[in-house]
């Protein structure tokens, strides 16, 4: 057969990754949107979201690409992804009635052996109650979307989890093609164990973070130092080696929060136990604030005058999404201090902080400061010479969480450097 042409319904942060990997592995791609600006910046390579690589594959592979704001166009397709975003509430509840309406309208112009794909999250129970007849064209397939590290996670997916209506029949042959294209295991199962299975892998992502964010609280206080440990439980089989033992800021993005949220809402419903799900969260609001705290703590309750550089405003690094960002909620309990914000990609005016100015690069930001707080890892950060930054700066407090600087050069170099999982390292005890 020949290769199947591949729709994407929505140039989200998923939909536009994923038809870029769909694009590199060499398919024809069709990619929908109604917003006409955004299908003007893709049709000449240029992508609505930050992702280290993706701006190059929509260049190189241009010729291979349809990008339009008329549904009609997808009816070319053998199958179509709806690949929208699925807003959610600060209580974590998704807003699907924007899925429901482009599903209705999607398939309102695919053709009658096309296949229709569900790829944003929604919850258990939502795809089979879906009015798309016959069942055998309709799947449901879990986002490996990490934003950050978007392109590499769509183009090579560890495997494929996918529902379907009868999971011991065949996948239909276009869309079994383009999947066998990826090289990796492909699991079928029913509708609902799909979609609680994505429930399922952020819960147990949720659960290795609160371990480090838990124990790692406790090494600043007792003198252990969690970089030290967690290479040992990476060594655990039980545990493994990828498994995410970096403590950070609480979780946060919007997607983990939601699955969260959705546990607890089941669970509430259908009268099983979520008292641990109820605890992730609480410990994540705890270690959210920790920034808060300790700019507090060492700086502010004896100079509220004082000036505080931020670098970084997204909710991490290499991507542009503040949803949920750790350090926005940091600048928002700061309302009366003077700040001075940089980030590569997020505008000041996101924090929407009365006392804040922008700075043009890192040093900047640091420039006359009497304390620095790193609260987003961007890579370029990483590249900044202690020596330089603590010339820049008027104090010497800097709050590091994820580690960014080399601590000891910092040290050297005059700083007190507060990071997470270890006491403050100071000049003399470093």
């Amino acid at each position: 057969m020949t290769a199947p042409v591949i729709g994407f319904a929505g140039m989200t942060h998923l939909g536009v990754n994923s038809a870029a990997a769909a694009l590199a592995r060499g398919f024809t791609v069709v990619g929908f949107d109604r917003h006409h600006a955004v299908v003007a910046g893709l049709s000449q390579g240029r992508a609505p979201v930050t992702e280290p690589g993706l701006e190059e594959i929509l260049r190189e592979r241009q010729s291979n690409a349809r990008f339009t704001a008329r549904t009609e166009e997808l009816s070319r397709c053998d199958v179509v992804y709806i690949s929208t975003d699925v807003a959610t509430d600060d209580r974590g509840t998704s807003d699907l009635s924007g899925v429901r309406t482009l599903i209705e309208t999607v398939a309102g112009v695919l053709r009658k052996d096309a296949i229709l794909v569900v790829l944003c999250q929604v919850p258990p129970g939502f795809t089979r109650g879906l009015a798309f007849p016959p069942p055998e064209r309709l799947y449901y397939q879990v986002e490996t979307l990490v934003f950050g590290r978007a392109v590499d996670r769509a183009l090579n997916p560890e495997r494929f989890i996918v529902g379907c209506a009868n999971p011991d029949a065949p996948l239909a042959p276009p869309y079994a093609a383009f999947l066998g294209a990826f090289g990796c295991p492909i699991l079928p199962m029913r509708y609902e164990s799909a979609e609680l299975a994505k429930i399922a892998i952020n819960c147990c992502l949720v659960a290795s973070i609160s371990v480090a964010n838990t124990l790692a609280e406790l090494c600043e206080r007792i003198g252990a130092v969690w970089s030290e440990i967690a290479p040992a439980l990476k060594l655990d089989k039980r545990i493994g080696q990828n498994a995410y033992l970096n403590p950070g800021l609480g979780i946060a993005g919007g997607n983990l929060e939601r699955d969260l949220a959705t546990v607890a809402r089941f669970a509430e419903e259908h009268g099983t136990d979520a008292g641990v799900v109820k605890a992730w969260v609480a410990n994540s609001r705890h270690r959210r604030d920790w920034a808060a705290r300790t700019i507090r703590s060492f700086v502010l309750d004896d100079r509220p005058d004082a000036v505080v550089g931020v670098w970084g405003l997204a909710y991490k690094e290499n991507t542009h999404s503040i949803k949920n960002s750790p350090s926005l909620a940091t600048i928002a309990q700061l309302a009366g201090t003077t700040l001075r914000l940089h980030d590569p990609v997020v505008p000041a005016s996101a924090a929407r902080h009365a006392k804040a100015v922008a700075a043009s690069d890192a040093l900047d930001a640091a420039k006359g400061a009497d304390a620095l707080m790193i609260l987003t890892p961007w890579p370029e950060y990483r590249q900044v010479d202690p020596v330089r930054l603590a010339a820049a700066m008027r104090g010497r407090i800097v709050l590091d969480p994820y580690a960014v600087l080399d601590a000891k050069a910092a040290v050297a170099a005059g700083l007190e450097v507060h990071t997470l999982g270890r006491g403050p390292m100071k000049p003399g005890n470093a």
